[in-house]
């Protein structure tokens, strides 16, 4: 005599510990409630859809019990993705995971304001760290000979310095051409301020507006964006739209690069 068991709950429904898969894209899976076979295009919070083997898509709650995996019962999970590892940095270099932080250099990288440091910190952190490079920010660079006069350059201690609007016939470049010391390397871009190195279309504006002379440059800035005329502001939003050297023009990249490269030489 056949005997039968008396507990007639469907199997994916008893109480028995059932395994969790993970729903990775094109696991083939049953849904027990209606019996819709199909391999896993997409798992978001909470729901998983599928396609069929005629192109219809399905979407069902990640419930437990809830699917059969080559006949068994299984609980669909959402697949955990690892984060990838970064390749490069935000400079372009190949990035070096897990690298400790080179003691600091007795060399220095000096740049004239804060926005200038925070800018090359968004761009060459990693690289700086790497090589042990400090960057420090002056406030302005009138006083520059007398800033380096005190440093006390040496080849062992060199100094790099980067200079806004270092162009032809300007103050900056009146002021650079009295640092002559062979252990220090003064470069610089042409923009009024550092904010001009990024590039408009990495903040969606199609240029950086001309500001007459005798306003304050970065006051009309926003202005003529339409911005509020709160520069600090304005400065974190156009940082906030900067992950890498691609956001920044090459007249200031290649300038950095110089620097770095200046200050880390044998």
């Amino acid at each position: 005599m056949r005997s039968y068991n008396p507990d007639l709950t469907p199997p994916w429904k008893r109480s028995a510990p059932v395994p969790e898969v993970p729903a990775d894209r094109d696991l083939v899976v049953e849904e027990v409630a209606t019996g819709f076979c199909g391999a896993v295009i997409r798992c978001e919070a909470g729901t998983v859809t599928l396609e069929d083997r005629f192109g219809k898509h399905r979407v069902f709650p990640l419930e437990p019990r809830g699917f059969l995996l080559e006949g068994k019962v299984v609980t669909l999970v959402r697949p955990s993705a690892a984060p990838a590892r970064p390749t490069r940095t935000a400079s372009g270099s190949v990035a070096v995971p897990g690298a400790r932080a080179r003691v600091a250099r007795a060399g220095r990288i000096y740049v004239e304001g804060r926005h200038d440091a925070e800018l090359v910190e968004r761009v060459w952190g990693d690289d700086l760290r790497i090589e042990g490079v400090v960057v420090e920010y002056l406030e302005g660079v009138d006083d520059l000979p007398a800033i380096v006069a005190e440093f006390g350059p040496a080849p062992d201690a060199r100094l790099g310095v980067l200079v806004d609007h270092l162009v032809p016939g300007s103050k900056e470049s009146r002021i650079a051409a009295r640092v002559t010391s062979p252990d220090v390397l003064v470069v610089g871009h042409p923009y009024i301020d550092v904010w001009e190195a990024v590039k408009p279309s990495s903040l969606g504006i199609p240029a950086w507006p001309t500001v007459p002379r005798g306003q304050d440059w970065k006051t009309g800035v926003c202005r003529a964006l339409g911005w509020p005329e709160n520069t600090g502001a304005a400065w974190q939003h156009i940082l906030s739209r900067v992950t890498s050297y691609k956001d920044l023009e090459p007249a200031l990249l290649g300038r950095v690069e110089e620097l770095i490269d200046f200050v880390t030489a044998p």
